[in-house]
């Protein structure tokens, strides 16, 4: 019934599972947008999530999320790129796009900005083929 110390190894891992969470709830929340029969067909059952399965998509998920968060001021905002199962190119990725959403913020409001990081960290991230380098314990599952 005491303290146990701190694992960096264990905070590594819950980070990562975290992370994974979060990115399903973020693909969850998104399926259907751009889909125009989607409200004619039967909706996907609760079992059936949509997953990112490229490198590429994960990254998206991951910046987007964690540039909103930042964009609403969020608590969560505030922890590292491990925490948030960022990798190193991931992070200047998240860097870039919530600077340049904050500056579309003050322009033309929260809608705007929101819209840049969606629309940015999916293309970046695509154009990085998921920028998961320069990362040491960061790698997708296979």
């Amino acid at each position: 019934m005491g303290f146990t110390a701190y694992s960096p190894p264990r905070a590594a891992v819950r980070a990562l599972l975290v992370a994974a969470a979060l990115v399903a709830a973020a693909a969850c929340s998104s399926a259907g947008r751009s889909d125009p029969g989607a409200a004619t067909r039967a909706p996907a059952t609760p079992s059936t999530p949509a997953t990112p399965s490229t490198p590429a998509e994960v990254c998206a998920g991951l910046v987007t999320y964690w540039a909103e968060q930042a964009l609403k001021g969020s608590t969560w905002a505030g922890l590292d790129s491990e925490q948030k199962g960022l990798s190193n190119e991931q992070l200047t990725l998240h860097d870039e796009v919530l600077a340049e959403a904050r500056a579309e913020e003050k322009r033309n409001g929260r809608t705007a900005a929101v819209a840049l990081v969606r629309r940015e960290a999916g293309k970046r991230c695509k154009a990085q083929n998921g920028a998961t380098g320069s990362s040491e314990n960061w790698d997708l599952p296979r």
